[in-house]
């Protein structure tokens, strides 16, 4: 029992951080939406559900939130991004990009993590949609008030 907890300690020592030329992998989320990114040294190029980003995400504001990390970083050049999005609208998923996107650039270059930090990058939004109450018309509307 000894050689094997002795074994396992000695495993995890050897254990190697990851080269920079693999893809990093992570998941991000915002209200409804999940993202899951993959990272890899390129050109640049970001693709959002098998389509070019700006295809995708055709407002300006919603690309900027996606591109946020890198261009903090000045990263937008050396890197491509694939992501895949489900659920929500289209200011959630691309808050949900971002998210990830810092994520795998904290795996990718752990360094990065004070930068992305300070920027707010890395912090989880957690204002979700209120639910619907009892007696109301919605999460605070009351139904409609009739004085006779």
């Amino acid at each position: 029992m000894d050689e094997i907890s002795q074994n396992a300690v000695q495993e995890q020592k050897s254990v190697k951080p990851k080269a920079p030329h693999q893809k990093q992998m992570a998941t991000g989320r915002r209200k409804e939406a999940t993202a899951r990114v993959q990272l890899f040294e390129g050109t640049g190029k970001i693709y959002v559900n098998k389509r070019e980003i700006q295809d995708y995400f055709t407002r300006p504001t919603l690309r900027m939130i996606v591109k946020q990390p890198l261009e903090a970083l000045r990263l937008q050049d050396k890197l491509d991004v694939i992501a895949n999005v489900r659920g929500g609208g289209l200011a959630g998923q691309a808050g949900a990009v971002r998210l990830a996107i810092s994520r795998a650039l904290t795996q990718h270059d752990p360094s990065l993590r004070p930068f992305l930090r300070r920027g707010d990058y890395l912090t989880r939004d957690p204002r979700m949609k209120e639910r619907k109450k009892y007696g109301r018309k919605g999460a605070r509307r009351r139904f409609q008030f009739s004085k006779r």
